[in-house]
């Protein structure tokens, strides 16, 4: 295998994950996007938490913090 070969290999593996196909509907569900990108008519962007992410930043509960 030559260098070149090897570099788009490896690129191939780092920037895939298992799973990325929308073939079904978990794994549909498990690479769905997790922010909302919104622009206002000034051209400012928003980017929000989506409200179907499995994961929301904020507080947590207090076993959570150590």
């Amino acid at each position: 295998m030559d260098d070149v070969e090897f570099e788009k290999n490896r690129r191939d593996q780092l920037t895939s994950a298992p799973g990325d196909k929308w073939d079904d509907e978990a794994a549909a569900e498990s690479i769905a996007p997790r922010i909302e990108v919104t622009e206002t008519e000034s051209g400012a962007k928003r980017i929000d938490v989506a409200d179907t992410a499995a994961v929301r930043p904020g507080a947590g509960d207090a076993a959570d913090e150590v």
